[in-house]
């Protein structure tokens, strides 16, 4: 038999994240998500891991619950008028359709990934209980290959007459500007209505607090040493600029500040959100 690879390091860690998060920092939680840690079963030990270091990873941990928390409600707002296709861009060890079993009977989930993570997820669970709902459609694709996840999405019964929200988080920083160029002009093609959501990383040395500089060159000693490494970043404004070049008329640039009000305004504890991650939002 045919072992299943273990799912990216990426993927890992943000699911890690999500679930310190309820354990490590106080009420009220932004984003609630236990799953993944159920999915990775991790040792006894997990919370000593270098990259799950409470204090020195902080900013890493707001960061993935903030932009898991504006998705989550980005898409439940856009399914209350009508929307009901979500596309998952590089799902990793998403659990949105586990987490809002509620919509699946109403709403097609499409994840996309590479295949081995994708394989390793369904093997997984299968062995947990919550098993593969009908509502919920995996789609390998590899973003470098020009494979076209949107062709993929059609042969899995994606219908591109109707309206989706299109979600990327995570990924771009990985992905040469060919391949986030594909992206944006494939979103391009679809119907009226959609949303897309994408993040971008920040050029590092935007970042100018002594802190979070240390921890984002950890962050990205350990994506080179993890095989996956950092190879682009944006300026807001360049990121603007090249959604619009690849077609895209109304698109607008929600930063890490936003995201900071929105979320973190009444928070006592030491959980903020720092600079280094923005989203770009685009309607058709």
């Amino acid at each position: 038999m045919t072992k299943v690879k273990e799912p990216d390091h990426t993927a890992v860690r943000v699911s890690l994240w999500r679930a310190l998060h309820l354990i490590v920092d106080e009420k009220p939680y932004i984003f609630h998500d236990n799953i993944g840690l159920k999915l990775i079963s991790p040792n006894v030990d997990w919370q000593k891991r270098p990259d799950m270091d409470v204090a020195n990873t902080s900013a890493f941990r707001a960061s993935i619950v903030a932009r898991s928390r504006f998705v989550d409600d980005l898409v439940v707002e856009q399914f209350e008028k009508g929307v009901d296709q979500y596309v998952i861009l590089g799902a990793g060890l998403d659990t949105f359709a586990q987490r809002h079993q509620e919509l699946c009977p109403q709403m097609t989930i499409y994840e996309i990934d590479q295949v081995d993570t994708q394989l390793w997820k369904k093997k997984r669970l299968e062995e947990t209980g919550y098993h593969i709902p009908d509502c919920l459609k995996f789609v390998p694709v590899n973003f470098e290959e020009k494979q076209g996840w949107l062709d993929q999405l059609k042969k899995n019964g994606f219908d591109v007459t109707k309206p989706a929200v299109v979600v990327s988080t995570g990924v771009t920083q990985y992905l040469t500007i060919d391949a986030i160029m594909d992206t944006l002009k494939m979103f391009s093609k679809l119907a009226k209505g959609s949303r897309l959501a994408l993040t971008f990383l920040l050029p590092f040395e935007n970042i100018k607090k002594q802190d979070e500089r240390k921890e984002v060159d950890e962050a990205e000693k350990g994506a080179k040493a993890g095989g996956t490494p950092f190879i682009s970043f944006f300026t807001p404004s360049e990121m603007l600029a090249l959604a619009e070049e690849a077609g895209l008329k109304d698109v607008t640039h929600l930063s890490s500040i936003d995201l900071k009000e929105k979320y973190f305004r009444e928070r006592k504890d030491q959980l903020m959100l720092q600079g280094g991650e923005d989203f770009i939002i685009a309607t058709i």
